[in-house]
């Protein structure tokens, strides 16, 4: 399994493979010619009052990651994440998000769903 994760404002690499935006908005600033962007699974994001409650001030990242993982469990999102699953079974995959610190955002999340799939495989 190969998923990388990279801010969407760094500059494509060689070594992407699939490129995912994994944010819910598009990102400011960002030309889709230059994000170079392959796939953005817009329901596999946050939804916006999880995103809000999280920003609006001291939340706890384990409660976030909780609850997400909640939502990663509705049909929509659950369809998009085993998609996903797939991509990555076929090649390197780089989960692209505008966060700036990835590693207390959704993607930390979903790297770690991701893994724990390979893991059992």
């Amino acid at each position: 399994m190969s998923v990388r994760v990279r801010r969407v404002y760094d500059p494509p690499e060689p070594g992407d493979g699939v490129r995912v935006l994994v944010d819910r908005l598009w990102p400011r600033g960002v030309s889709k010619d230059a994000a170079r962007v392959d796939e953005w699974p817009k329901g596999l994001t946050p939804s916006t009052e999880l995103r809000r409650w999280y920003h609006a001030g001291e939340r706890s990242y384990e409660e976030f990651a909780r609850r997400y993982e909640a939502e990663l469990t509705a049909p929509e999102a659950a369809a998009l994440l085993d998609r996903l699953r797939e991509t990555v079974r076929e090649g390197p995959v780089t989960l692209l998000t505008s966060a700036k610190s990835p590693e207390q955002s959704h993607t930390a999340v979903l790297v770690r769903l991701l893994e724990a799939e390979a893991d059992r495989r």
